[in-house]
């Protein structure tokens, strides 16, 4: 069978367009997705799992959707396709799911073929994808530097053009960080637009939301169009756009009352290209007839992080327990030493302190929601600096050996009154300074890959909207979709 060499360059809504018309097969899709993933896949480390033989059979009995043929990758966390193991990017966890998500199921109707999965920090706790149990995944534009996290494994099989779009999930950033590494498209949808379920109905206290990163906006936009919608037992259920995600991916916005923000919530410094990049954009929006305003929401960054930190490290004391329970203790000895670290402080919180730390996201909520009433989108970088080399992110060898020993020595708070907490959660938060907003507040964001550095490493521009209102993104995103630098490079006809 020859090879579909144009696949690269078409988006996934041009190639089901192309499977529509009997142009090409499904197969001959999915043929031209493992040739490109057995390209580059041994150089860049983005795909940790396929299951080629499985997908080759589902190609010729497709759901008929949207996305009818197209090759289609999930990200390794907090997601199961029947038969394969969710790692959750962890050295003691391989066990085959005996079902699949509701997500995956709504993946499936779409009528995309998905054939494997996606590299992933453990449990999505670091915006680097360099996990001990697959290795680093490598950014597209430079070996040796990160492509972000924890959605970094799906980024980088996007940008270097194994797949036009890819499942991946969003907790503190992990959708539009690795989009904005990798130079791709990421939406964080509206808190409970797409299903969690029926693993677990909320993550993160609601922190947590699935969805994609894309090489077009439409693909993006269409795909929510297919996944959006409740549950069963959904703790949330937002009223769906009149007409369409798509739709409003394909019409000019109106004109808008931008909020421009440049200080970060959590203590870091910004790259200058990047604040040069930003002011670049807002310039560009106010000559298309939008409005635009330094803004900032009126919140406390003394403790926007902790708050942020406290219920997390809860979270991941449960998700210790739950390893325990479920797979063993000797799947649990294998965590990370960050992971059992961060479980370690997690057990040492009070219910009263977590209830402490989620009234203060209630109040960060209020606040972002009293700028969002005076204006349409709030915009910022999506990261304070262009992605770092590998080894930057992830603790040093000494520090690892200081979190193991703590997480044994179970000084829990104290970690925080050492400067423990401080010293290695600080450099990692601090290139989230400007995500986990979104996350806390449950508004949707998108990040939009504007601008290349100096060194030729992407920069990414962040845009929040309105809680529920990812259609006035979308179509805001249609109109910048073409100063994008690799908008060239998508076939979209």
């Amino acid at each position: 069978m020859s090879i579909f060499k144009e696949y690269s360059t078409y988006d996934a809504l041009g190639l089901a367009e192309l499977v529509q018309k009997g142009e090409v097969t499904p197969l001959e899709l999915l043929e031209a997705a493992i040739a490109k993933a057995n390209e580059l896949n041994p150089s860049l480390n983005a795909i940790i799992h396929t299951f080629y033989d499985k997908s080759r059979q589902a190609a010729g009995d497709l759901a008929v959707g949207p996305f009818t043929g197209v090759p289609f990758l999930l990200k390794d966390l907090n997601i199961c396709f029947a038969g394969e193991p969710t790692t959750n990017g962890s050295r003691g966890l391989n066990k085959p799911c005996d079902h699949d998500s509701e997500l995956t199921l709504r993946y499936k109707a779409a009528g995309l073929n998905i054939f494997g999965k996606t590299n992933t920090p453990e449990y999505g706790l670091i915006i680097t994808t360099e996990p001990k149990a697959h290795g680093p995944t490598h950014n597209p534009h430079c070996q040796g530097y990160s492509s972000g996290g924890s959605s970094g494994g799906s980024a980088a099989a996007v940008a270097a053009g194994i797949v036009p779009i890819a499942h991946a999930s969003d907790g503190g950033g992990s959708i539009r960080f690795p989009a904005a590494w990798c130079g791709a498209f990421g939406m964080k949808p509206s808190r409970g637009r797409t299903p969690m379920g029926p693993e677990k109905i909320e993550d993160w206290s609601g922190a947590v939301a699935d969805h994609a990163i894309t090489r077009s906006v439409r693909d993006s936009a269409a795909l929510l169009d297919c996944t959006a919608g409740s549950e069963l037992a959904g703790a949330c259920n937002i009223s769906r756009p009149i007409t369409s995600f798509l739709e409003a991916a394909q019409r000019e916005p109106r004109h808008l009352k931008i909020a421009l923000s440049k200080k970060p919530l959590v203590p870091t410094e910004i790259d200058p290209e990047v604040l040069t990049g930003l002011e670049k954009t807002a310039r560009e929006l106010e000559t298309e007839g939008h409005i635009i305003e330094e803004a900032e929401p009126e919140i406390n960054t003394n403790t926007f992080w902790k708050a942020y930190f406290i219920v997390v490290a809860a979270h991941t004391a449960a998700v210790e327990a739950e390893i325990k329970r479920v797979h063993g203790k000797e799947a649990a000895k294998l965590l990370e030493p960050q992971t059992r670290n961060l479980a370690m402080i997690g057990r040492s919180f009070s219910a009263g302190e977590l209830v402490t730390a989620l009234n203060e996201w209630q109040a960060i909520q209020l606040s972002t929601a009293n700028l969002m009433q005076r204006y349409d989108v709030m915009m910022c970088p999506t990261v304070p600096t262009p992605a770092v080399k590998h080894g930057v992110l992830p603790v040093s060898g000494f520090d690892e050996w200081l979190l193991g020993v703590s997480s044994y020595v179970n000084i829990g708070k104290l970690s925080f009154a050492l400067g423990i907490v401080d010293k290695l959660a600080l450099p990692v938060l601090g290139k989230m300074a400007f995500t986990i907003l979104g996350n806390i507040t449950g508004q949707p964001a998108m990040s939009m890959p504007l601008h290349f550095s100096s060194k030729g490493l992407p920069i990414g521009i962040q845009f929040y909207g309105r809680m529920g209102d990812e259609e006035t993104l979308f179509s805001l995103a249609n109109t910048l979709e073409p100063s994008c630098p690799v908008s060239a490079l998508v076939n979209k006809k």
